[in-house]
């Protein structure tokens, strides 16, 4: 087989997931599927205990096309409350996640990394990944500095571990991922029982104050890694 010919081949899989993802994206806004979210979640309601196992499903299903997750985040915390919602939500999302990330790695990374590797910001990206990958990781979750669904395949396209990158995903997406799932069950608790649900606004007091500590920390630790190995 020739170069050109295994070059061509390299270029099939990114292509045809490429055309799939603009597919579904025009097939999601001609139909608006954002305002049919509501009627999905009904449905997911009459299941019973099921209902989360679906919500799991969805969820990852929906982080794999790229859709905005925050209004399951937050209809979740409305439909199953605060620890069975951060459940759902937490294990969706991480799901959705890996998946996509091994849909970068093993479908585009070979064709689309010797193009990205021209890019000189892609190369400091991938080197610093590789050096600090489990910090790279913790800080993109915790501050949302990229969009969650560009993470997911870009860290594909890195030498970050899929074990770090699994591991470090599912610990500093949490915080987020509690603010708010409790936040929408404090708002729900507090229309449906005309009450302020003051534990629950503790809590997302507490994880706020957290959130904020360790993404100093992180930002510090990150900074003494990169002055030790310069």
């Amino acid at each position: 087989m020739s170069d050109s010919n295994a070059k061509n081949r390299n270029w099939i899989k990114p292509v045809v997931l490429i055309a799939v993802l603009i597919v579904f994206f025009v097939v999601a806004r001609a139909y608006n599927l954002g305002e049919k979210l509501k009627i999905i979640q009904d449905w997911i309601v009459g299941y019973g205990h099921w209902g989360p196992v679906i919500y799991i499903g969805l969820y990852a299903i929906a982080t794999v096309f790229a859709i905005p997750g925050s209004a399951m985040t937050v209809t979740a915390g409305a439909l199953f409350g605060s620890v069975v919602g951060v459940l759902v939500v937490i294990v969706g999302a991480t799901i959705g996640a890996s998946l996509c990330f091994l849909i970068a790695r093993y479908f585009a990374r070979d064709a689309v990394a010797k193009w990205m590797y021209k890019n000189e910001k892609f190369r400091k990206l991938d080197a610093l990944t590789q050096q600090h990958g489990t910090i790279i990781v913790a800080i993109t979750r915790l501050v949302p500095l990229f969009p969650f669904n560009l993470l997911n395949y870009g860290f594909g396209l890195t030498k970050v571990s899929f074990r770090t990158y699994v591991i470090w995903s599912f610990i500093c997406m949490l915080p987020g991922t509690i603010q708010y799932v409790v936040g929408a069950d404090a708002l729900t608790t507090a229309i449906r029982e005309g009450r302020v649900p003051w534990v629950l606004v503790g809590v997302l007091i507490i994880v706020a104050l957290a959130l904020v500590l360790i993404v100093k920390r992180a930002k510090l630790h990150l900074k003494e890694k990169e002055v030790n190995s310069g």
